[in-house]
């Protein structure tokens, strides 16, 4: 794959989801999975390779992987695509940043690796298919380890043998649960692909050998369904155009039900029943009736839609509360939302109905597979971007936009170091 034969649209993509890596990186450096995870690779030390987020002390690229995945992802509020379900930028640009340190790359090379595996992660996630997430393995994880192997591969200018040795080693180290969301755990597990890349590639790179059918060998033993054609048209036909921003900071199974519940004018006082309908998968991920904490909030149709119903914007960080969780009006509201299933729903549809004392129904549906201009998601993740980091976000902008003909990374990494 060369980066003149990539569609501007697809580069244009891929740079908005690296503005927003950035920016919920910045933004959750002092989130208790983040000071846990940098403490830990701060107190091990090691080579000056590599940025890490919240210190100004560089680490060997796997450590700086480890800790900046686990920080990017500590708020849940970075992009997704639903060819995985999965956060792809976390693990992605987590790991081929710190390598492409490590090597010195330019700016275009760390694009085309970031692009590598990118794609790799998605469409590896389609292979696996929908009975690997089911089974409760975190795609964001799991597909994401192989992704993160084959970009930092690129880097390392690996052979096809080496980078077939690399998806074999990194299907010893795969890992990942949905168990873990809603705890520290889940923001761990991007760091964990990241780091587990990032060594698969390293390993590679000095003449390990692994299983040569490694990814099947995976998808074997890790409830795989081995979708035909996941990997058709790599480097030709994108699917990073599909990518799915986050503008709430919540699960992206609940962002469907808030943009419809946008739709919808109604005083708080006459409803009587919210009743929220979404694909039965999610019913799994995100529909925790009883939240105690601000990060289990995360996970809550209820709460989700009774802040949204009583003006707190979900967009906020701050909103997610340990307090909100208790608050007694929106635990009235929250008691009065009910979440159903239909199979009939794509993943990202959901279909809201409010009912109030007047026996009216006021009734919405949303889908975030619905393409969104250009224009329109730029302005919406640099908005995101600057409430997040402020005029920062001008700055890393700037340099982010420079990056295909930049020589190297520094100005880049000077933006928000």
């Amino acid at each position: 794959m060369k980066w003149c034969d990539v569609p501007i649209n697809s580069r244009d993509v891929l740079r908005l989801s690296l503005q927003d890596w950035v920016s919920v990186a910045l933004a959750g450096v002092d989130e208790p999975v983040s000071t846990a995870v940098r403490d830990m690779v701060l107190s091990e030390g090691g080579a000056d390779v590599a940025h890490v987020f919240g210190t100004d002390v560089n680490l060997p690229a796997r450590a700086a992987a480890l800790a900046n995945g686990s920080t990017s992802h500590a708020l849940d509020y970075d992009d997704t695509h639903f060819l995985h379900i999965g956060h792809p930028s976390v693990v992605v640009f987590s790991a081929t940043l710190a390598v492409a340190q490590q090597v010195g790359a330019s700016g275009q090379g760390f694009l085309e690796a970031a692009l590598v595996a990118y794609e790799t992660s998605c469409r590896i996630g389609a292979f696996l298919g929908r009975d690997h997430y089911e089974a409760g393995f975190h795609m964001t994880a799991t597909a994401g380890c192989f992704g993160a192997a084959l970009g930092a591969g690129r880097l390392l200018g690996l052979n096809p043998v080496q980078l077939r040795a690399a998806i074999g080693l990194a299907s010893t180290r795969a890992s990942g649960l949905k168990a873990q969301f809603g705890s520290m755990g889940k923001p761990y597990n991007a760091g964990l692909a990241a780091a587990n890349g990032v060594e698969a590639a390293l390993l590679a790179a000095r003449g390990m050998t692994s299983d040569q059918d490694g990814l099947a060998s995976f998808a074997m033993g890790h409830s795989g369904a081995f979708v035909p054609g996941a990997m058709d048209g790599f480097g030709q036909r994108f699917v990073i155009d599909d990518t799915s921003h986050k503008f709430h900071a919540c699960c992206h199974g609940i962002h469907a039900t808030l943009e419809a519940l946008a739709l919808i004018e109604v005083e708080v006082d006459e409803i009587t029943e919210v009743v929220v309908t979404v694909h039965p998968r999610w019913l799994k991920v995100c529909n925790k009736p009883t939240p105690a904490t601000g990060l289990e909030a995360k996970f809550s149709y209820k709460i989700c839609v009774a802040m949204a119903l009583s003006g707190i914007e979900t967009g906020a960080l701050d909103s997610y509360s340990d307090a909100n969780c208790t608050d007694a009006d929106l635990c009235r509201l929250r008691d009065l939302v009910r979440v159903q299933g239909d199979a009939n729903l794509a993943d990202g549809e959901a279909q809201v109905s409010v009912r109030c004392h007047d026996d009216m129904q006021r009734d919405a549906r949303f889908n975030l597979d619905q393409p969104m201009d250009l224009a329109a998601r730029q302005a919406r993740v640099l908005a995101k971007s600057g409430s997040l980091i402020g005029s920062k976000s001008q700055t890393v902008w700037r340099q982010i936009e420079a990056l295909e003909s930049a020589d190297d990374l520094d100005s880049f990494i000077a933006a928000f170091a």
